[in-house]
């Protein structure tokens, strides 16, 4: 995503009350972060509102980001167009979302979650709201062997108890799951990949 950031003077994450995982966005810039919940915000940047209501005039960002937040807004065709509202003239759009309907899981009930989506789902979602989409790609595709295993395991044994939690993983497990995903940020520098459990799309709203 950081080669479409383009010009930076203010920039808004939202659903970011894990802000750290936007750092890489952080370069000096004023940014400012908005989550339903407090916890997890900075004071002074952070702000408690809603993805489908955000409290920003128009035109008012550079950049605007939601990592695995559409998902969870019950309509997301709403929740994209404020998105884009509140984006100036050649603004970007940032997103990501968890892939593909058909591996929906207790899982995603318990995460808040209404859909999964395909590339071509999320594309003509940003589409609609005015946006031209500048790269969209699926992401951990290293890591989907694991996922498939898991998401099969979720459907073929009942959770006991209740308990919809993701299995712990060994320290070599880890290890091995990181260096794939550093494969793909490897790829994804050159290239689109084809599948994933995860689409991420990069857009900007004409100027």
């Amino acid at each position: 995503m950081a080669p479409y950031l383009g010009d930076m003077r203010l920039t808004l994450d939202v659903g970011s009350a894990d802000a750290p995982s936007v750092a890489w966005m952080r370069c000096g810039q004023q940014h400012v972060s908005l989550d339903l919940l407090p916890e997890g915000l900075v004071p002074g940047e952070g702000v408690c509102g809603s993805a489908s209501q955000l409290p920003f005039a128009d035109a008012t960002f550079d950049v605007v980001s939601a990592f695995d937040v559409v998902e969870h807004c019950d309509d997301d065709a709403r929740a994209v167009a404020e998105l884009a509202r509140v984006l100036g003239p050649s603004g970007r759009l940032l997103l990501s979302v968890p892939a593909y309907q058909w591996a929906w899981t207790d899982h995603d009930e318990q995460a808040g979650h209404h859909r999964r989506y395909t590339r071509p789902q999320l594309v003509r979602l940003v589409e609609g709201a005015g946006m031209r989409v500048l790269r969209s790609t699926y992401a951990f595709t290293g890591v989907f062997p694991m996922f498939l295993a898991e998401r099969a395991r979720r459907r073929l044994l009942p959770a006991r108890g209740g308990d919809t939690r993701l299995p712990p993983v060994s320290a070599r497990m880890e290890d091995v799951l990181t260096r794939l995903c550093a494969a793909d940020a490897r790829l994804l520098g050159r290239y689109d990949l084809p599948f994933g459990s995860s689409v991420f799309v990069a857009a900007v709203r004409p100027g």
